[in-house]
């Protein structure tokens, strides 16, 4: 499972899954700092992992030390990769305006 969270200051948070989106997001509305949360399901890493992340013009770009690309689409549909060292998880979902969920 993945979530996208906005930093702490943010209050409500909207979840919902979505489909992938291939048109980057124009508007301002997803832009600024987010926190992708990646929690396993399955296999031998640790149980979830917590990565910071920029969000400018459609583009999720990593803002620590993990390899992180993505897009966010108009309606706030999101992809996400992200890698360290040997290991990478990714994921799809939706953007509200505090938070995303997907898978």
């Amino acid at each position: 499972m993945v979530r996208i969270i906005r930093p702490a200051a943010v209050a409500a948070a909207l979840a919902a899954t979505a489909a992938l989106s291939s048109t980057p997001a124009r508007a301002a509305g997803f832009d600024g700092p987010w926190t992708v949360l990646i929690i396993t399901e399955a296999g031998s890493c640790d149980q979830g992992y917590s990565f910071p992340v920029q969000i400018s013009g459609g583009r999720v770009t990593s803002a620590g030390s993990a390899n992180i690309t993505g897009t966010v689409g108009r309606g706030g549909a999101v992809t996400v990769r992200v890698s360290q060292g040997g290991s990478s998880a990714s994921g799809n979902g939706r953007l509200g305006a505090s938070s995303g969920f997907g898978r």
